[in-house]
């Protein structure tokens, strides 16, 4: 395992096993039947994987998404997140595992990244502006940036591999890729997920103003809900306390990044420059604050 000097996981090796698939965040092992999927403390912005890590970010993310894949109730890929459960091959790292892993079963997942929104604003904001529509959705008129839409979007892309850009896709072009039948249950099951899920954070003083999902198929075509799961890396978070129509809150997800990243004029192209310290511990503060709130328990 490599740690940076906050002690942040910034790469995942496991002694006897072959090199993991990474993702901007993710470590994938294949372990024949099942995949390990270990959660880093790498942070991405602009599609840019920083040099510094967040401690503790990837045991946020894992833990959130435990939460939601058992509050939400759908088929999903987890087998375990328990490492004392995991097989003999990787008891020597379970201690570098635990809280940020969890086994999965392989699936066959589809090519579409699934998103929904319930409230108008980052890039859907920027096209209703010019053209009156989100992803080719014509909306009606009279709509502020960060207003909650009258109805859940779902608005598509397509998959990049990493350090490309999503492409957004409309409709039409989701069911040209996976078929009639798949695109309609991915928009329902998107849509469902979304709102089951903000009406629940809403009680918890947490607006989810937009959020990805990705899924597989199981052998019969129906859905399994897999990857990371309504997470701070996927989603915009807004405390309800300081949300106001007309501008963007305080997120609790990694604007805050972004954000410092514009006022030093990052360019948003590889390589990015180091987070300095203050900006790494408010980073993690506000994952912390996100898992705290929307579970009601402690970061483990």
């Amino acid at each position: 395992m490599k740690y940076d000097k906050n002690g942040a996981l910034l790469e995942t090796l496991i002694p006897g096993l072959p090199a993991p698939k990474s993702g901007k965040v993710r470590d994938v092992f294949d372990l024949g039947d099942k995949l390990l999927m270990v959660v880093s403390d790498r942070i991405s912005a602009f599609d840019v994987i920083l040099p510094t890590g967040v401690p503790d970010k990837g045991k946020v993310l894992n833990q959130l998404s435990l939460f939601w894949l058992d509050f939400l109730g759908m088929p999903n890929h987890l087998i375990t997140a328990d490492v004392d459960q995991y097989p003999a091959e990787l008891q020597c790292a379970k201690d570098d595992l635990r809280g940020r892993s969890m086994l999965v079963k392989k699936v066959n997942m589809v090519p579409v990244e699934c998103i929904a929104r319930g409230y108008l604003t980052g890039s859907g904001w920027k096209e209703y502006q010019k053209s009156g529509t989100v992803n080719g959705q014509q909306l009606r008129t009279g709509y502020e940036n960060a207003s909650k839409l009258d109805d859940v979007l779902f608005t598509p892309t397509t998959k990049a591999e990493i350090g490309d850009h999503d492409e957004a896709i409309d409709y039409a072009q989701t069911e040209k890729l996976v078929g009639a039948t798949t695109a309609k249950a991915l928009k329902d099951a998107t849509i469902g997920l979304y709102t089951k899920a903000a009406d629940y954070a809403r009680g918890h003083g947490i607006i989810i103003a937009d959020t990805k999902f990705e899924f597989g198929q199981a052998a019969d075509g129906s859905l399994i809900l897999a990857d990371e799961v309504l997470t701070p890396d996927s989603s915009r978070f807004w405390p309800e306390a300081s949300y106001v129509v007309g501008k963007n809150p305080p997120s609790l997800d990694k604007q805050y990044v972004r954000d410092w990243l514009d006022s030093i004029n990052f360019n948003h192209q590889p390589p990015g420059p180091e987070l300095p310290a203050e900006v790494i511990a408010r980073t993690r503060e506000i994952y912390v604050k996100a898992y705290e709130e929307l579970s009601g328990k402690k970061l483990v």
